[in-house]
C-alpha cells in the first residue's frame, strides 16, 4: 500500500469512528450494576447466614446469668425463726426428747402427713435431744433439735413444701446469727439451722442431705 492510500484509509476510519468515540456515555450504562456484584451480594448473605447459624446454637445453650436473692426463701425465715425461739431453750428445748424417739417419729409423721427420718449426727459431734412439733402455712411442722458437747445447738425443720416455694437446690441464707442451709423435695421441705460457721454447717447439712436424699 502506497503512502497516499494509507492517509487515505485513516482519514476514511476518522471520519466514521470519530463521532462515536467522542459522543457521551448514555446514562443507563452507569446504572447497569456489572454481573459480579450480584454474586458478591449472594456470597456475603451465605457468609452472614452461616454466622448467625453458627452462633444460635451457643446463645440458647449459654447459661442464664445468676440472679442474686432478694432475701431468704419463707422455708429458711421460719426455720431461722424457730430455731432462735427454742434452741435457748434450758429446761424446755424439745416437746418430746430423744428417749421416746419411736414415739416422736411416729407422732410428728403422723401430724404432718409424711414418713419422717431422724437423721443420725454423732459422726458430726451432734446427738439428738429430741422435736417438738410447730405450727406451719401447710399445716404442722415438725422440728428436730441435736446438741454437741460444747452445747451448741442445731434444728431440723421439716415441713409440707409450700405451693409457692419451688426451690429444689441446695442452698444457703443467713439470718441474723443463724445460719440455715435448706432444698425442697416432692414431699417435703427441709432446713437445718444453727450459730455455726459456714464451713462446719455445710458439713453437717450434707450428711443431712445424703441421709434424707439416698
Amino acid at each position: 500500500m502506497s503512502e497516499h492510500e494509507d492517509a487515505q484509509l485513516k482519514a476514511l476510519l476518522k471520519r466514521h469512528f470519530d463521532p462515536v468515540a467522542t459522543e457521551p456515555i448514555p446514562a443507563r450504562m452507569y446504572l447497569r450494576r456489572p454481573p459480579w456484584i450480584g454474586y458478591a451480594k449472594a456470597a456475603m448473605l451465605v457468609t452472614v447466614g452461616l454466622a448467625i447459624g453458627l452462633a444460635l446454637p451457643m446463645l440458647r445453650t449459654a447459661p442464664p446469668a445468676p440472679v442474686a436473692a432478694s432475701g431468704s426463701a419463707p422455708l429458711a425465715l421460719r426455720a431461722a425463726r424457730a430455731h432462735a425461739v427454742y434452741a435457748p431453750e434450758v429446761r424446755h428445748p424439745v416437746e418430746v426428747d430423744a428417749s421416746q424417739q419411736e414415739h416422736l417419729v411416729k407422732w410428728l409423721s403422723k401430724r404432718v402427713g409424711v414418713d419422717l427420718k431422724v437423721p443420725v449426727l454423732t459422726g458430726e459431734g451432734f446427738e439428738l435431744l429430741g422435736g417438738r412439733l410447730l405450727p406451719g402455712p401447710e399445716g404442722p411442722v415438725a422440728q428436730f433439735m441435736y446438741q454437741e458437747s460444747s452445747g451448741k445447738r442445731l434444728t431440723l425443720y421439716v415441713s409440707r413444701p409450700n405451693k409457692a416455694e419451688s426451690v429444689s437446690a441446695f442452698r444457703f441464707a443467713q439470718e441474723g446469727k443463724v445460719s440455715v442451709f435448706y432444698w425442697i423435695d416432692k414431699d417435703c421441705g427441709y432446713a437445718l439451722s444453727a450459730e455455726l460457721d459456714r464451713a462446719t454447717l455445710t458439713r453437717v447439712a450434707t450428711s443431712v442431705y445424703k441421709q434424707l436424699e439416698p
